[in-house]
């Protein structure tokens, strides 16, 4: 039997940056902890990203993840808010980097239809869905709700990617 997984799932956002950590094993998850990392709205938008890289820093260090995932970012029809939301995503995946972790990205869709069984669930369902497979967690954040989300979903397809990347290297 392998050992257990500590994964760290993250859903960006410039304003709520959520994270969650669980432990798989098997076909077993268990919750850790999780959370939301906040920036204050009057600050510069290099100040903004400094609060999540010292937030998600401490995470890091704190809770000493395996393995991180990343949910991938969705086209927004403002421009603005998509550079300022890639911009975050950007401090969401070179933090683990800098730490020597590897980083996995999924798409909203495939979160969701891991976790929910649709591709298209809105937040609650997945919320409601976080609760039924990981009761101990308190995800009152939806944002807290979608990291674990991206989380369970590593743990359920990291096994293909391990097996895709293998195929490429033989």
């Amino acid at each position: 039997m392998n050992p257990p997984i500590r994964i760290l799932g993250i859903d960006p956002g410039l304003r709520k940056t959520g994270w969650g950590v669980i432990v798989s094993e098997g076909s077993k998850i268990g919750f850790v902890a999780c959370g939301c990392v906040e920036s204050e709205a009057g600050l510069s938008l290099a100040e903004r990203l400094r609060q999540l890289h010292d937030g998600l820093t401490r995470i890091v260090s704190s809770h000493a993840p395996d393995e991180v995932a990343v949910e991938e970012t969705f086209v927004n029809r403002d421009p603005q808010s998509a550079l300022k939301l890639g911009q975050a995503r950007g401090v969401a995946l070179v933090v683990p980097a800098l730490a020597g972790l590897d980083v996995a990205e999924y798409a909203a869709n495939l979160v969701k239809k891991t976790v929910v069984g649709v591709g298209h669930a809105d937040k609650k369902q997945v919320q409601m869905m976080i609760r039924v497979l990981l009761p101990k967690a308190e995800t009152r954040s939806t944002d807290a709700a979608d990291a674990l989300a991206v989380a369970i979903c590593h743990a359920q397809h990291r096994g293909m990617r391990a097996l895709v990347a293998q195929m490429r290297v033989g």
